[in-house]
């Protein structure tokens, strides 16, 4: 199983688990088919969204544990 941290591109999450689509989207990044939101880790995301970053992870990492 991957392990996601704060410095995990979303790119990566994406190409992992694709099912994580729906945590990003609720955290209000829309924009997950753009080049650039792919190659931003998930702390530059949250800071841009104003999103707990170590909230995110956890919840992202509970997800792909849970499957």
């Amino acid at each position: 199983m991957a392990q996601i941290t704060k410095d995990t591109v979303i790119g990566e999450i994406l190409d992992i688990d694709n099912t994580t689509i729906p945590i990003f989207l609720a955290m209000g990044m829309h924009c997950l088919g753009c080049p650039a939101s792919r190659g931003e880790t998930v702390e530059q995301a949250c800071y841009v969204h104003g999103v707990d970053p170590d909230k995110l992870v956890a919840q992202i990492n509970a997800h792909i544990a849970g499957k």
